[in-house]
């Protein structure tokens, strides 16, 4: 179990306290559609996209379900050489934070304790696969939260009044 505590305590005097209660794998696909023909030599790399989403969802006051979706689809022009899919989640006692504090713990601080994990099953996919392990690089969870706030603000200010 996994804790992380900042040291410095909440309005209420206690520390604030980040625990990994646990971790699971809730989707897994690998799909290599042209396999045998997809595994030969290439003169040329694949185009590798990779795809990141997070949720996170209540399941009491003080525990979260923290879900990082992740995909990588390789392609050498419009053949696809692998397509792999991961959804993993972890559950999360969060206590103690300020209020304006939950969203980054949750979007930012929780995806980066998963990601380590995630990224060592889309690796041991693709070699299972019969590719080279596909390693992602770390990914900026601070950046894709700043982003999706932006975003959520603009659509905030394109919805009419009425609506």
């Amino acid at each position: 179990m996994a804790t992380q505590n900042t040291g410095a305590p909440a309005g209420n005097g206690k520390p604030p306290v980040l625990n990994v209660l646990v971790q699971y794998l809730k989707d897994l696909s690998f799909e290599s559609p042209g396999a045998p023909n997809s595994l030969r030599a290439r003169e040329k790399a694949p185009n590798i996209n990779i795809g990141v989403n997070v949720n996170a969802n209540p399941l009491s006051d003080t525990e979260f379900d923290v879900v990082l979706s992740l995909n990588a689809k390789a392609q050498i022009d419009n053949d696809v050489m692998f397509n792999v899919e991961l959804v993993y989640g972890g559950v999360f006692h969060v206590e103690n934070f300020p209020q304006e504090h939950m969203l980054p713990v949750l979007f930012i601080e929780c995806p980066r304790l998963l990601f380590p994990f995630a990224r060592q099953i889309i690796a041991d996919a693709s070699r299972n696969g019969g590719f080279p392990p596909l390693m992602l690089d770390p990914i900026d969870f601070v950046q894709m939260f700043q982003q999706r706030i932006a975003e959520d603000q603009a659509r905030a200010k394109v919805q009419p009044a009425n609506a």
